[in-house]
């Protein structure tokens, strides 16, 4: 994992109830929405769950379920893609 994201599949903290019903749209949501911003440009988590009009607590699990699985970086306050979200992206992986 990039040295630029904080947490790793061995030291992530493990979400402890399965994802809610539509909970796997707003992950796409989000990883789509941070692949499309600028390499290495961190997204404020408010702007994001406003401009996704993600439900607070969803949006929140969503992202540290992401984080988890070493798609998307976390801290305090932004979020941004992870560099391996990024490379599956360049090889044409990821798409709707």
């Amino acid at each position: 994992m990039h040295a630029d994201c904080a947490r790793t599949r061995h030291n992530a903290v493990m979400t402890e109830q399965p994802p809610a019903p539509g909970s796997r749209r707003l992950e796409r949501a989000i990883v789509l929405a941070l692949l499309g911003a600028q390499d290495g440009v961190r997204s404020p988590r408010e702007q994001l769950a406003g401009e996704l009009n993600a439900d607070a607590v969803a949006f929140a699990a969503a992202l540290e379920r992401l984080s988890e699985a070493g798609l998307v970086c976390l801290d305090d306050a932004h979020a941004w893609a992870s560099e391996a979200a990024r490379r599956l992206d360049e090889l044409g992986l990821i798409g709707i």
